[in-house]
């Protein structure tokens, strides 16, 4: 499979990949594994206008680009747009990480992170508005940065509205706080603005949250079955990366960490089984006809790399399916094979 998405220098030789005219496919939905290749943090939006909406790092970390296609399958062949570039110095100008695309109140909203070039790990929450009814066209104007309750390390911000609340959840360092990033909650009283106090709800704690770096970040918000989940990614970046998961019931006060509940266990690992290493920082989505839940993630096809594993270009978007079990909980079992996956 030829694909369009653009691709640094520094990736190193060609992945395996799938080519529709001579691999079987299954018959209804299906999406191909990898959905696209060197893209870690991936974002997928289902709009109202029946496109799917797709973002992610870029491996040169330098820029924000924006893939859309009617089905999860053509994403594969979509080419990306490049939408926003960094500056040349000041904020924004390194480490262009993890955007996150938002339709709110009828205008476009891309929240990512970024460091500055003279100082690279001053790693912030930034907040772009277009008023186009296609992201991929119109001027996307910078509204700056989210002011947390503290000026620290923060990433990862991503929004959803319950009841006639909005509410931001991000990753931020607290010094008070042995580890890397733990997560928060707040009401936001405008797209790029929070008010009053945030609240932390997780923090890394369990082993398998402090394996390389203690590290709660990447959440992503799922409304289901009564209950609020909310996915967040731990540990390094390299195979020991995973999923875990926080729940509330949806009646509950969302900004109180006592409504929360949080598995004792990763939700989603490493599979050597289907060669699929260090997943996570995912997005939820469903089939086109909102009947099936699905879940876009990264992974690499590999367990070990060379280096710092945030330089290793080779994390690709993915799709799982979620199953539900008998008590309305998510099963989110292992990281696909790759190759196509059914599922409707």
């Amino acid at each position: 499979m030829t694909t369009m998405n653009s691709m640094p220098d520094t990736v190193p030789g060609d992945l395996p990949a799938f080519d529709e005219t001579t691999t079987i496919t299954p018959q209804g939905e299906y999406a191909l594994n990898p959905l696209v290749p060197w893209r870690a943090d991936p974002w997928c939006l289902k709009h109202t206008d029946g496109f799917y909406y797709f973002t992610g790092s870029v491996p040169s970390y330098d820029r924000i680009e924006l893939m859309r296609a009617p089905s999860l399958r053509e994403l594969a062949f979509a080419e990306p747009k490049t939408v926003w570039h960094k500056h040349d110095s000041g904020p924004m100008s390194y480490h262009i990480w993890a955007p996150e695309l938002h339709c709110i109140d009828g205008k476009w909203y891309l929240y990512f992170a970024s460091g500055r070039a003279d100082d690279i790990w001053e790693i912030r929450m930034y907040v772009l508005e277009n008023e186009n009814s296609n992201p991929l066209e119109g001027e996307w104007v910078e509204r700056g940065q989210i002011e947390a309750n503290w000026d620290s390390f923060s990433l990862d911000a991503t929004t959803f509205e319950h009841g006639v609340t909005r509410y931001l959840v991000w990753a931020q360092k607290d010094p008070a706080i042995e580890g890397n990033t733990n997560l928060y909650i707040a009401v936001m009283n405008t797209p790029w603005s929070i008010s009053g106090q945030q609240v932390r709800l997780t923090h890394p704690e369990l082993d398998w949250e402090t394996r390389g770096f203690g590290v709660n970040e990447g959440a992503a918000i799922l409304k289901r079955n009564g209950r609020i989940f909310l996915s967040y990614s731990a540990s390094a970046t390299d195979a020991r990366y995973c999923m875990g998961l926080l729940w509330a019931d949806e009646n509950s006060d969302l900004l109180d960490p006592a409504s929360w509940h949080k598995s004792p266990h990763p939700v989603f690992a490493s599979s050597d089984e289907n060669g699929q290493y260090g997943p996570g920082h995912n997005s939820f989505t469903t089939s086109k006809d909102g009947s099936v839940d699905l879940l876009i993630y990264h992974a690499r096809p590999y367990p070990k790399t060379v280096g710092d594993p945030l330089y290793d270009p080779n994390r690709q978007a993915r799709v799982g399916l979620i199953q539900w079990d008998a008590g309305g909980m998510p099963i989110f079992g292992a990281p696909a094979p790759d190759g196509p996956l059914r599922f409707t």
